[in-house]
């Protein structure tokens, strides 16, 4: 007992020492970067108010989710809070200015985080293309991927293709260099990623794991994370010169032998120093390899910091 006691004593001195060192960073170094005065005016249309002739696929910073659709997961105030890692629909977070939702699902199409289930993954599709139906120029990469430990829904590369149809961007290397302008009326790329089924082929409608890539850190220490997210995006190519998508979770996650095991709370450790995170992207020489970039419980201003990043790279001031 008293060294498991001292062991959580430690622990909680860990983190208050991480908490503490992200404060002081973002005291000495500030949030500014190019484009961190930029709020776009219709975050639900702001891929059109920066123009879709000007804006490359490769260039663009994708706000997205992490977890997208837990926002009713689990039993209201009893195990909604160990799996819940945003509170909006995937229809509202698209408005809000989400580019990049995170699927998971199990064999009967639930979707799933861990042992943890929801609604059919119906609601989502019908969530995207009521978002899509009420824009015209906002492009959507949607990532689904079985949820570990289950086996695939059978047949599911057929009901995403039957669901999603014209609104496709087949998988081509050649996506990367075009402008959205370019790829209209096709607006979603859609990531499957099975466990054991086939993966997507050149040419098919839906794309294969490798084209969404991440390094994920399992850890609840926000500087640890941070510090690890910079360190992989430091090893990835800039944008213009890799053919696949990569992706930095701006989220810290509950652990097994720490008592707080609520995803809010402990997500909360680094959730406010996205802008301080594209700050020292800038200050090591990394923004140019920045592209996704997502977070539990998004806000408008994680939508405003990707936003306006991507404004000043087609204004090239970044």
């Amino acid at each position: 007992m008293g060294a498991q006691v001292s062991k959580q004593v430690e622990r909680r001195k860990a983190i208050s020492t991480e908490k503490k060192a992200l404060v002081d960073l973002k005291q000495s170094c500030g949030c500014d970067f190019p484009g961190s005065d930029y709020h776009p005016t219709d975050r639900k249309n702001w891929m059109l108010g920066l123009d879709p002739g000007k804006l490359v696929i490769e260039k663009i910073v994708w706000p997205g989710t992490h977890d997208s659709a837990t926002n009713n997961i689990g039993i209201p105030f009893i195990t909604r809070p160990f799996a819940q890692c945003q509170s909006l629909s995937i229809y509202h977070q698209l408005v809000r200015g989400v580019r990049v939702v995170d699927i998971r699902v199990q064999e009967d199409k639930r979707v799933c985080h861990g042992i943890l289930v929801t609604h059919s993954v119906d609601v989502v599709i019908n969530d995207v293309k009521k978002f899509l139906s009420e824009t015209q120029s906002e492009v959507i990469i949607l990532e689904i991927r079985t949820e570990f430990g289950h086996d695939d829904p059978p047949e599911f590369d057929k009901y995403l293709e039957e669901q999603l149809g014209d609104y496709l961007i087949p998988q081509d290397d050649s996506v990367f260099g075009k402008t959205i302008a370019e790829l209209l009326p096709k607006r979603v790329i859609c990531v499957w990623k099975p466990r054991k089924s086939a993966q997507p082929k050149h040419g098919s409608p839906l794309w294969s794991a490798g084209y969404l890539k991440d390094n994920w850190i399992d850890t609840d220490l926000p500087s640890t994370k941070f510090e690890s997210n910079l360190k992989h995006l430091s090893e990835q190519p800039p944008v213009t010169s890799r053919k696949f998508f990569y992706r930095v979770e701006n989220t810290v996650t509950p652990q097994a032998d720490n008592p707080v095991l609520y995803v809010k709370p402990v997500t909360n450790r680094i959730h406010g120093y996205a802008r301080l995170f594209i700050t020292e992207c800038f200050s090591k020489g990394y923004a140019d390899r920045l592209q996704i970039f997502s977070t539990d419980f998004i806000d408008e201003d994680f939508v405003d910091a990707c936003v306006g990043l991507t404004h000043a790279r087609i204004e090239g001031k970044a």
